[in-house]
């Protein structure tokens, strides 16, 4: 993997074919697509890793749903897609965001990164997921001191190894898909776990929530419904002791804890996307379905950040959308030239040969 080095950048300048904004699993496959079309790419991420979300939130989590894995692990589905772009010598830059974009009178798109890095490119794909993300803080007071007692202990948001999570009595709050997936996982490792919810209804998938019942029919899980948090007790410097819920009625009731891990959402932030002239609707970019074209010429949106009617938010989606945006921007890189439609099977790859 070819990173660029975060130093002495105010004179770094580089001219490529792509330049992507994001290198979560949508955006690395996006390298795949535009390098298989012929075209060069450079990749920008705050993270100071490949990944997105997959690796800072959740790399132990288990995802069903890719095409020919019937189970695969977030950061693991990071290394193969890196290891699937890796032929075509991408370029990284990490640990810095976009910070401005204009045009230039070559009609290309210059890209400035916060580490004064600029990327000239022909084209500009925003992966960026949900932009710039961090998490729905509960309002409970006091919650901060919590919050940095480390993995497994206090107030948590992500789960990066289930390990730490092993022995200990777990309070899990939300409806949603985090909320109930983590519950499921943890089942086998906390010494005790509560699900608390506002209401008895869950808003996660219906496996998932059948998953969950049948768990607390065994007496793994307990779901606390229709409750809210409502206090924290315990010491900040010798760990957190319990967790007090309420129903809307004002009764209480006070859940013995080691750690609690609040899945409301994530807060989230296009930061300076917001001000590039793209068409926005409630955080995300309306682009056109056939070709993740926004309504700003040479700008294309793919993932969970890409809007339009209909569209299913899964990574399967994203990659179908990488692909379309690749085939958009190869007249823009190639003006002129005819794009003969290969499969990846036939083309085969760098360095591989095509099949025979």
């Amino acid at each position: 993997m070819h990173t660029e080095p975060n130093t002495d950048p105010h004179t770094a300048t580089h001219r490529t074919d792509v330049a992507i904004v994001g290198a979560g699993p949508v955006g690395l496959f996006t390298v795949f697509e535009c390098g298989m079309l012929g075209m060069r790419t450079h990749v920008v991420d705050t993270l100071d890793r490949i990944g997105g979300q997959c690796v800072a939130l959740y790399p132990e989590k288990p995802i069903f749903d890719i095409p020919g894995c019937p189970r695969v692990g977030a950061a693991e589905l990071i290394d193969r897609l890196a290891d699937q772009a890796a032929p075509f010598d991408p370029v990284y830059h990490l640990d810095q965001r976009v910070e401005a974009l204009h045009r230039t009178e070559e009609a290309r798109w210059q890209v400035r990164t916060s580490a004064g890095t600029t990327i000239d490119a022909r084209a500009v794909v925003i992966a960026a997921g949900v932009g710039a993300f961090g998490p729905n803080r509960p309002p409970l007071a006091g919650i901060e001191a919590y919050e940095a007692q480390g993995p497994g202990l206090g107030v948590n948001y992500l789960v990066s190894r289930v390990e730490d999570f092993r022995g200990r009595r777990v309070v899990i709050a939300g409806g949603g898909d985090s909320a109930l997936d983590w519950a499921i996982l943890l089942a086998d490792v906390a010494e005790r776990l509560y699900v608390v919810h506002r209401r008895d209804k869950f808003r996660g998938a219906p496996d998932s929530v059948s998953k969950l019942r049948a768990l607390a029919a065994e007496g793994r899980i307990e779901i606390v419904t229709p409750y809210q948090l409502a206090d924290l007790d315990g010491d900040p410097e010798t760990g957190l002791a319990g967790v007090t819920v309420r129903t809307l009625d004002g009764d209480a009731r006070r859940l013995e804890a080691d750690v609690l891990l609040p899945f409301f959402g994530l807060s989230m932030s296009l930061g300076p996307i917001a001000d590039w002239g793209l068409n926005l609707e409630k955080n995300h970019i309306r682009v056109d379905q056939a070709t993740s074209a926004t309504n700003v010429e040479g700008i294309f949106a793919v993932g969970d950040i890409a809007t339009y009617p209909h569209k299913l938010k899964l990574i399967l989606t994203g990659f179908a959308e990488s692909a379309a945006a690749a085939h958009a921007i190869h007249p823009l890189v190639f003006p002129g030239e005819l794009l003969h439609f290969e499969y990846s099977t036939t083309k085969g790859l760098p360095g591989a040969g095509k099949a025979a």
